[in-house]
Parts: C-alpha cells; sequence; structure tokens
C-alpha cells in the first residue's frame, strides 16, 4: 500500500491543534474551554473544535478589542 497525503483542511481540531492555528498555548485553550469561550464538541471523551468555533473564538476577541478601547 502506498501512502497518499492529502491537502484536506481538517474538519475538527485538537486542542493542540487549535492552540497552534491561534498561536497560543495549550494550557490557554484548556483554560478558554473551561470558560466556555471557545466552545467544542465532543466525541466520546474527546474534545475537538471546528475550525468554525475558532474563528467565533477570533471574532469574540475583536468585539472584546473594540469594547475595551
Amino acid at each position: 500500500m502506498s501512502s497518499v497525503t492529502s491537502s484536506v483542511a481538517p474538519l475538527l481540531y485538537r486542542p493542540e491543534e487549535a492552540a497552534t492555528v491561534l498561536g497560543i498555548g495549550r494550557s490557554m485553550v484548556y483554560e478558554e474551554i473551561r470558560l466556555g469561550r471557545l466552545q467544542t464538541v465532543r466525541i466520546g471523551r474527546r474534545r475537538l473544535v471546528p475550525p468554525e468555533y475558532v474563528a467565533a473564538y477570533v471574532e469574540l476577541l475583536k468585539r472584546e478589542a473594540e469594547t475595551a478601547a
């Protein structure tokens, strides 16, 4: 069997991958999840972050920055 590398974007990120995409640390991702600021889905015991939830979190950060200014 040959392995084929595909360039398909992931539909779900592990928290560590979400941290990389967001440019923040893994513990910060877990803290934001705990606070309910970064939403996740559960599959069994795993928490995964859809890309649209990452985008929604970024929008939340932008709104907070605008109101703080």
